[in-house]
């Protein structure tokens, strides 16, 4: 079987998306602090263990599962050059010695095989081209019985995090998109459970658990502040990355207004729902 690069992520996360993560590098890890907890806990990473972080964008997760592992190593993986690079910055600065980072496409990449005990991802898995070819290779990488621990979105309408946006923009200042492949690359690739289990099983992957979480990001200040903000991810960015400035501004006015009913006392929080899964390699 041939299997092919995931060329159109790496161009998407090679570009203006995977500059605006890395330069949010710390915000986005503040947002997302919850759910790297929820995935290193359920990954039971600590001692020696080998942890390989898949799209693990500019190292957040990677930086703290090589704190659990004293005695061990991480490897971030991510196909983006500039979050690679941003990752590479930020472990040196912590001093740790046993991280590192590579530019990598999980479809094709030769990990070592059976090389980790330990593969985490924090919202990295749902974006390949050729689910199967990289679920298989991952596997691969990984020892028998060693864990797999990742958090992936759940469906649209069951995140604040992304409907509120979608809602406050579309049909408001654009036009509703189509609907969306619910299998194509992309956030919500994996928010149906049966998919996810029918990706993980042929791959080799036994004792699989798919369970909710749901987490109140705070994705800014206030109001306006997190509608600027968020103009550079999910549907807000899809909506309006391509449209003409004042079209853009009426968007982020429109997000502004209906960010203001989800102000609390530290800044706009919104729900982002999650599937929590965990699972096992064969033998």
């Amino acid at each position: 079987m041939t299997v092919t690069p995931n060329t159109a992520q790496a161009e998407a996360w090679n570009g203006d998306q995977g500059r605006h993560w890395a330069v949010n590098a710390e915000r986005q890890d503040q947002m997302f602090a919850e759910y790297a907890r929820l995935v290193l806990d359920a990954a039971q990473a600590g001692g020696g263990d080998r942890v390989l972080d898949i799209g693990c964008g500019a190292g957040g997760t990677t930086l703290e599962a090589a704190r659990r592992v004293p005695g061990g190593r991480a490897l971030g993986a991510d196909l983006s050059d500039l979050l690679v690079a941003e990752a590479s910055r930020r472990a040196e600065r912590t001093g740790l010695g046993n991280v590192a980072f590579t530019r990598a496409d999980a479809q094709v990449h030769p990990f070592p095989s059976g090389a980790f005990d330990v593969v985490i991802s924090r919202f990295g898995v749902m974006f390949f081209d050729d689910p199967a070819a990289a679920w298989a290779n991952i596997g691969r990488a990984l020892r028998p019985g060693g864990r797999l621990a990742f958090c992936c979105w759940q469906e649209e309408a069951a995140t604040d995090f992304f409907a509120v946006p979608r809602a406050a923009v579309a049909p408001r200042v654009v036009p509703l998109p189509p609907p969306a492949d619910p299998d194509a690359p992309g956030p919500m690739a994996l928010a149906r459970p049966e998919r996810i289990r029918s990706l993980l099983g042929p791959a080799g992957f036994t004792d699989v658990e798919v369970s909710p979480a749901t987490v109140s990001l705070l994705v800014g200040r206030d109001p306006d502040d997190a509608a600027r903000y968020i103009t550079g991810m999910g549907p807000a960015r899809a909506l309006l990355s391509d449209v003409p400035a004042e079209t853009k501004e009426a968007g982020i006015r429109a997000l502004s207004e209906a960010f203001a009913s989800y102000a609390a006392d530290d800044g706009v929080r919104l729900g982002g729902a999650v599937w929590l899964v965990t699972a096992r390699r064969e033998g």
